[in-house]
């Protein structure tokens, strides 16, 4: 890729626009899994222009994470003792009372932080205080998390800990598979850069869906569009490669075995979505003396959403922003009841972002 504006071409959207008109005889669902793929379909009104349905799905790591983790977050970062680290889209990310950025005001030590590599090196620079990343992410950040846990244990710096909420996308799809009518699915270019795509080909043939990866520019989008509308027409059911300039089957396997030493997959708590068996990853054993869940004793901090918040449903793609009451009102960016609210890659944040107003009924 040379230049961002040859994948947002107008003249070739236009052409591939009326291709996809040309190949649907159904209006088809297909969910991408991506939020930022969700802010570009919705920003450019890619939805509004094809006759498909398109479904917004979980694909949100900020979104997804746990309000009980949210909470815990905000208990550790509280103590006086630590510097509590954390990538910036994680600061206003509402907990049950209160966010990251409030407990910042409040006088916690709160640190935005570029790479997980500087709170290790925050780590080595104040051995006195007990610093604490916050490792959320899809399987795009696990690589990356894993490392700075493998250089904080490689130079036994024993005041740095992760707080970990990792989620993993292909039993998330196999979940909405088996609970939504979805016909087939855009995959994530970022994931499947680093996992590749055979975990995705036991999911096609056993749920009977195209699955494609797919960028996130428009040229993209519209062209893993046309590809799954292709697929669903022909009635196959494939794995297939749109975002062949960054992707292989294989992924990047150096990355792989970093997530492989550090951590292990266990079953996890979706925010708003609930429990989905071997979809997340924790810390290996011999990495616990890393873990800030046990080591500051937050294991059983629970917590409840907002009455008035239908983030889950939304993240399942089973309603729109446009069916939440709250939507607009009781929830805005500025003052946002649920994640897809505050988050950059959020389906609330988008339509909110791309304009799009909830018709109240008469």
């Amino acid at each position: 890729m040379r230049y961002l504006d040859e994948y947002r071409d107008p003249v070739l959207a236009r052409r591939l626009v009326r291709e996809i008109q040309a190949a649907a005889t159904r209006p088809w669902s297909i969910m991408e899994v991506c939020g930022g793929q969700t802010h570009t379909i919705v920003r450019q009104g890619i939805d509004e222009l094809i006759p498909v349905r398109m479904v917004h799905g979980p694909g949100c790591p900020v979104c997804v994470t746990p309000l009980a983790t949210i909470d815990r977050a905000l208990v550790i970062a509280a103590r006086p003792e630590v510097i509590f680290t954390s990538f910036g889209d994680m600061l206003r990310v509402p907990g049950s009372g209160a966010d990251l950025l409030s407990a910042k005001a409040r006088g916690a030590d709160v640190r935005v932080v570029y790479s997980p590599l500087d709170a290790v090196k925050l780590a080595a620079a104040n051995p006195d205080r007990q610093v604490v990343f916050f490792a959320v992410g899809f399987e795009t950040t696990a690589p990356a998390n894993a490392m700075a846990v493998l250089r904080a244990d490689a130079e036994r710096l024993g005041n740095f800990s992760v707080l970990v909420s990792h989620v993993l996308v292909p039993p998330a799809m196999a979940a909405i598979m088996e609970s939504a009518s979805v016909d087939a699915f855009l995959a994530a270019g970022h994931v499947c850069a680093v996992m590749g795509w055979t975990e995705y080909e036991p999911l096609a043939a056993k749920y009977r869906v195209p699955i494609v990866v797919t960028g996130f520019e428009p040229l993209d989008l519209l062209e893993g569009i046309l590809m799954a509308v292709r697929q669903l027409e022909e009635s196959r059911f494939e794995v297939e490669n749109q975002y062949a300039r960054a992707v292989r089957r294989t992924g990047n396997t150096f990355a792989q075995d970093a997530v492989r030493r550090v951590f292990r997959v266990s079953d996890q708590t979706w925010r708003g979505i609930g429990q989905i068996p071997a979809s997340g990853l924790v810390l290996a054993p011999q990495f616990a003396c890393h873990d800030a869940t046990l080591r500051f004793g937050v294991g059983d901090v629970s917590a409840r959403e907002h009455p008035a918040c239908i983030a889950g449903e939304i993240l399942r793609g089973t309603r729109t922003p446009l069916d939440c009451a709250a939507y607009g009102t009781l929830c805005t960016p500025r003052r946002p009841l649920g994640a897809p609210m505050v988050s950059a890659e959020g389906t609330c944040a988008a339509f909110h972002n791309a304009g799009r107003i909830r018709q109240e009924t008469p």
